[in-house]
């Protein structure tokens, strides 16, 4: 491993302004966001966006970093740390892959490498994840990498002309360590 951004997969790395056209096509993938259905944007939306995302301090542990194939160079997704409780020491996290490049083990390394990084560095205690209750490979990912389901807000996301449940995943930083470590490999 070159460093503790980069994994056998994928690396993590600042987002670039040049990497507008990448996040674009994420999100023709289908035209959603999570769990809402966006507007249309503009390719000068997408480019102002990038820009502003290469310039961006990291305020409280919230940050987006750039999901890159190691063996290709590509850009193929993005994760990051959205929302933290530092008194409490948790942080709740999202990753998001491009359609075309799913199923490739890029998540699952570029979840470990936040989590390593959140939890090691940042001495987070609790990682937490909100997947849509229908999002059955999210799920799998999730309790493969050793997350725990720790409730369930039933109807609680509106879209798509209807409710749907939204599952809570949770890891401690001692769980994480039992299967990941802390420590790089």
């Amino acid at each position: 491993m070159a460093s503790s951004w980069t994994g056998n997969r994928v690396r993590l790395r600042a987002i670039e302004p040049d990497d507008w056209t990448a996040f674009m096509r994420f999100a023709e993938d289908d035209g959603r966001r999570g769990s809402r259905l966006d507007l249309p944007r503009s390719a000068e939306s997408y480019r102002a966006w990038a820009k502003e995302q290469a310039v961006a301090k990291c305020d409280d542990d919230r940050f987006r970093l750039a999901v890159e194939a190691t063996a290709t160079g590509e850009l193929v997704g993005t994760v990051g740390s959205h929302r933290t409780g530092p008194r409490s020491g948790w942080f709740e996290f999202d990753v998001t892959i491009d359609a075309d490049h799913r199923r490739k083990g890029y998540a699952a390394e570029a979840v470990v490498l936040l989590l390593r990084f959140m939890f090691a560095e940042r001495r987070y205690h609790k990682c937490l994840a909100a997947v849509l209750a229908h999002n059955e490979a999210s799920l799998a990912l999730f309790r493969r990498l050793g997350f725990t389901e720790e409730g369930r807000l039933r109807e609680h996301v509106f879209f798509a002309g209807r409710h749907h449940d939204l599952v809570m995943m949770g890891m401690l930083a001692g769980e994480f360590d039992q299967r990941h470590t802390m420590r790089e490999p």
